[in-house]
Order: structure tokens, then C-alpha cells, then sequence
């Protein structure tokens, strides 16, 4: 079994969606209704984790308008509309100076030289503070049949393409050297001839001569995540993440993802510190227990049960359109869907005998990961089990509704956090490298 050395700080970094992570966050009070195309409502938040000293905000993406009646997708704001998450990172690196800023990007539907040059550009923009999420795509067909496939890899396929793709894009990124810029008026050269190389990689998958038309990162490669937890999900986190955006609902089954995944790196050459595993998480916190229980109750008041149905569906990839929420989960799939997640849901669902409407509510703001409730001291009580028994090196926050729930996290329980000693406070370098203790990679030429 691998070992590390980790300090006994958590990492914690704050994923933004749209009016929040509960599908009936957008009819909240309190909520933004076009949030997902609202510059404003980004930058305020963005800053609010700043000055909370987060490590980074993080934004997911698909490639599709979610299927379904058109009377229930009508409903169902979160999936519909929303800023390319690049392009609006650009603009929130403008907006902020320290928080690092992650996102997703697909191996799938994608080219990894644009891949390449649009984290070379964010990173540099930033000063430094881009991180990558390696996804292979989640959303099946419906994706796929936006970009000329009729229906999308199968799912080992999807990682084998996405290693090379990896492969492809850190190579690009290490087109240059660090110093190969000279900017030399007087000599009158701009860059130096010998530190910059074509790639010429001729794969399975891609072809990619290079050089990238974009200088060498300031942190050598933007902070790598990956969220598989398949078989070929670890084995790619492995060999490259160094953030795993992890969906274990308990804390057995995330130690034990924790331990493997980690354990594999070592026959990739890395070692366990190169690598933070955290829990996505959602957190009801009040300051009292009937609070957070009552703010919990409040929004899954607001599902609407065709919603609910919808969303489990898009969840297990299963069709569920013969159900009623007091149905069983029945026993279907799609291998072209998230397999981890299909199996965490359908495990929780048998354990404790949930029906249909039990588990969409149950899983309303989290989109099938964990939740955590209670009091400011009982939800660190709670982090702290899990961070120091091994199943995370932090968490991914995951507010069930954006500002409201965003601020009870940064005013209740990260004060309390911090209190304890947990987190780290205020920044002490300038990159998400930095923040997350993470070493920058020389790359093959410097």
C-alpha cells in the first residue's frame, strides 16, 4: 500500500452551479433565476470565496440540453442555461487574484490542441490559477449527436481515448521551455529557436504536429482533476489527476477508493502527495439542528415529482418514465452513462429500501454525492471523521442554493473550520498549485 505525507490542512474548493446544486434552487426566494447567465452573480460569489480564502471554485459542463417531456425539462433550470465555463472563468480570473479556477472539459467531443491552448491561455490570464477536470462525458447519446456521432464511445473506449488525449495535451504544453521567450530588441530575437519543438505525436486516437501557438503555463500544466471511479476512471486517475472530484457516499467506500487510487500511482511514478482526494459534499447547516433540517425540508418541498423522476433518470442513466415516485428503483442502466455513480445511487437505493421520491429527495442537492447536516460543529465533527481516517483530503462544497447556502457555508462553517485549525487561513501563495501543496511539473524539455 502507498503511504504520504500530508500536512493537516484540508483543501477545499467550492463548485458553483447556476442558482446552487438543488434542482429546486431556482425557485428559491432568495434565488437568482438567470444566475447561469449572469456575469454579476459569478463575480460576487467568486469574491466571496476569495475573501473566505477557498482554494478554488470549480464549474462542471455538459454538452446537451438534458432530454425528456418538454413540460418537465421546462422546469428543470440547471440544465439548460448556462456560460461556456471557459470563457466565463477568463472573465472571473478578472475579477479575482487568488482563488484558483477549475473546470471541465471533455476528451470526448473535443481536439487536444484547442484543449491545450485554451488552459495554456486561462492559466496564463490568471497568473496561474487554472485546473483542469478530465471528463470523458456523461450525458450518453444525446451529446454525442451534437458533434457528428450517432451515439457515444463505449465506455472503456472513452477512457483509452482520454488517456491519449492527455498524453497529447501535456506534451503541447511542453512545446516550450520556460525561458524560451527572450524578447530581445536589441538582438532582435523573440524567442529562442532551440527550446521550442514540435510534438509530431501519431496515435491510436490523435494527431497533433505542435508546437502550441501559446508559451508555457506559469504553473507548467493547469492542476489536473479527474471523477471516475471506475476500474478505467482510477487507473486514469493514476496516471495523471492531481484532484480527484470523488462521489463516495460513505466514508468506508471513500477510504477504500482513497487507498487504491493511490496505491495505483506508484507504477505510474508518482507519488501519494501528488494527488488530493476530495468528496463532492453538500452541506445543510443551521445553527441549530431543526434549522438545517428545516432548510433541507424547504427545498425538496418545491420538487415537482415529474422533476424528481427526471432527474434520478439523468442521474443512473435508467429510463424511468413508467415510474411514480413511490416506485422502487428498478434494475437498468447504460454503460455510456457515469458508472460510478449509477452504482453509488442503486447502492444507497437497496440499502435502505428507498423509493424513487425518498431518493431524488434524498439526492436533490448533491446530484449523487455526499450530504452532510447539522450544526456548524457537527458538520466539522462530521469533515474531520472523514479527513482523518483517510477517505479525503478534503472536499468539493457543493451549496444546495447560490448566494443563501453559499453563505452559510463561508459564514458558519468554514469560521468554524478555521477555529479548529482545519483549513488553512488566508492564502500563502499565489497559484491553486500553491494552494493545494502541489509541486510544478519541469515538463520534458526544461
Amino acid at each position: 500500500m502507498a503511504t504520504e505525507n500530508r500536512d493537516d490542512m484540508m483543501s477545499i474548493g467550492v463548485f458553483f452551479k447556476n442558482t446552487g446544486h438543488h434542482i429546486a434552487s431556482w425557485l428559491h426566494p432568495g434565488a437568482t433565476p438567470d444566475a447561469g447567465v449572469n456575469l454579476k452573480h459569478y463575480v460576487d460569489c467568486a469574491q466571496k470565496c476569495e475573501r473566505a480564502g477557498m482554494d478554488f471554485i470549480f464549474f462542471a459542463d455538459s454538452l446537451a440540453v438534458r432530454e425528456g417531456a418538454a413540460d418537465v425539462v421546462s422546469r428543470m433550470s440547471q440544465f439548460i442555461a448556462y456560460f461556456e465555463p471557459i470563457t466565463l472563468l477568463s472573465a472571473l480570473a478578472m475579477a479575482t487574484e487568488r482563488i484558483g479556477l477549475a473546470v471541465t472539459a471533455s476528451t470526448s467531443f473535443s481536439e487536444p490542441y484547442n484543449i491545450a491552448r485554451q488552459f495554456a491561455s486561462l492559466d496564463h490570464i490568471s497568473g496561474g490559477r487554472a485546473g483542469w477536470n478530465i471528463v470523458t462525458s456523461g450525458l450518453g447519446d444525446i451529446e454525442a449527436q451534437n458533434f457528428g456521432l450517432q451515439e457515444h464511445y463505449e465506455h472503456d473506449e472513452r477512457y483509452r481515448r482520454a488517456t491519449e488525449f492527455v498524453e497529447v495535451v501535456l506534451g503541447l504544453l511542453d512545446s516550450w521551455d520556460d525561458d524560451a521567450f527572450l524578447y530581445d530588441r536589441e538582438s532582435g530575437r523573440f524567442f529562442d529557436p532551440d527550446k521550442v519543438r514540435p510534438l509530431n505525436h501519431s496515435g491510436r486516437y490523435f494527431r497533433s504536429r505542435g508546437p502550441l501557438n501559446v508559451p508555457r503555463p506559469p504553473q507548467g500544466y493547469p492542476v489536473l482533476f479527474q471523477a471516475g471511479s471506475s476500474n478505467a476512471g482510477r487507473e486514469l486517475s493514476a496516471a495523471f489527476a492531481e484532484g480527484i472530484f470523488s462521489g463516495s457516499l460513505t466514508r468506508e467506500v471513500s477510504a477504500e477508493h482513497y487507498a487504491d487510487v493511490k496505491s495505483r500511482m506508484r507504477k505510474y511514478g508518482r507519488h501519494p502527495d501528488q494527488m488530493r482526494v476530495m468528496p463532492g459534499c453538500t452541506i445543510f447547516c443551521g445553527r441549530t439542528e431543526a434549522e438545517a433540517r428545516d432548510k433541507e425540508e424547504e427545498l425538496a418541498s418545491l420538487i415537482h415529482p415529474a422533476v424528481g423522476i427526471q432527474y434520478l433518470a439523468s442521474l443512473t442513466g435508467m429510463d424511468l418514465s413508467d415510474c411514480s415516485p413511490d416506485d422502487p428503483l428498478p434494475d437498468r442502466g447504460s454503460s455510456k452513462m457515469s458508472h460510478s455513480m449509477r452504482v453509488n445511487i442503486t447502492t444507497l437505493a437497496r440499502e435502505e429500501n428507498l423509493s424513487i421520491g425518498q431518493l431524488y429527495k434524498r439526492l436533490a442537492g448533491s446530484h449523487g454525492k455526499l450530504t452532510m447536516r447539522g450544526t456548524p460543529s457537527q458538520i466539522a465533527d462530521q469533515m474531520a471523521e472523514w479527513f482523518e481516517s483517510r477517505a479525503c483530503d478534503g472536499f468539493i462544497l457543493q451549496p444546495s442554493t447560490m448566494p443563501g447556502d453559499l453563505d452559510d457555508l463561508l459564514e458558519l462553517v468554514i469560521p468554524e473550520l478555521l477555529d479548529r485549525g482545519a483549513i488553512r487561513d488566508g492564502y500563502t501563495g499565489t497559484t491553486l498549485r500553491d494552494h493545494l501543496g502541489l509541486s510544478r511539473p519541469s515538463g520534458k524539455h526544461n
